[in-house]
């Protein structure tokens, strides 16, 4: 086998590799929202160490009826800000939950209205968040659309350049040189 031929076949299986490891990292990102869950990246330590900072936490939709003092539960804190804590007191009445950060000395200073309940953690992946939430935002989204250009470059090269190849063994080289005219 030749050495360009070794290199071709280290390169493929490299490629491979690759292919499997994004498919499964888009899976793990994005695969749970077809099963009605929805992804959060865990961005402060409030809840370590059940969920850890750089997680990737999996909520599944409940309802408020369903859930109990001891329950970790994901709301919305703002209107775009989402938390996750846990449940110490539920007020059924004036419809709130109480909650606190695990690593918390103390409970959250305003109650959790029902309405915001975006959920409950069913899964928690370390460190995925980190990478979740690095390509979706820049400078991290512009290296992950040039890696996967650059990505395909590497896998239509090579076919390019044996296609150029098989082309140039089936011309005939001309013995007489160029012909100029005059």
């Amino acid at each position: 086998m030749t050495t360009v031929k070794k290199i071709k076949k280290i390169g493929n299986a490299g490629i491979t590799l690759i292919v499997v490891l994004l498919a499964v990292l888009a899976a793990l990102i994005a695969g749970p929202r077809f099963f009605g869950m929805q992804v959060y990246c865990v961005l402060s330590g409030s809840m370590e160490p059940s969920f850890p900072t750089g997680s990737l936490l999996y909520v599944q939709k409940t309802d408020p009826s369903s859930v109990q003092v001891g329950d970790p539960i994901t709301f919305l804190l703002t209107n775009e800000m989402p938390a996750t804590h846990r449940v110490t007191r539920v007020d059924t009445e004036k419809q709130q939950f109480y909650t606190k950060g695990d690593n918390n000395d103390h409970e959250d200073a305003a109650a959790v209205p029902f309405q915001n309940l975006l959920g409950r953690p069913v899964a928690c992946i370390p460190y995925l968040g980190y990478v979740s939430n690095y390509i979706q935002h820049p400078p991290g989204l512009y290296l992950a659309i040039a890696a996967g250009a650059v990505f395909v470059l590497l896998i239509l090269i090579p076919d390019l350049f044996e296609r150029v190849e098989k082309r140039n063994r089936r011309r005939p080289a001309r013995k007489d040189g160029p012909q100029i005219q005059g």
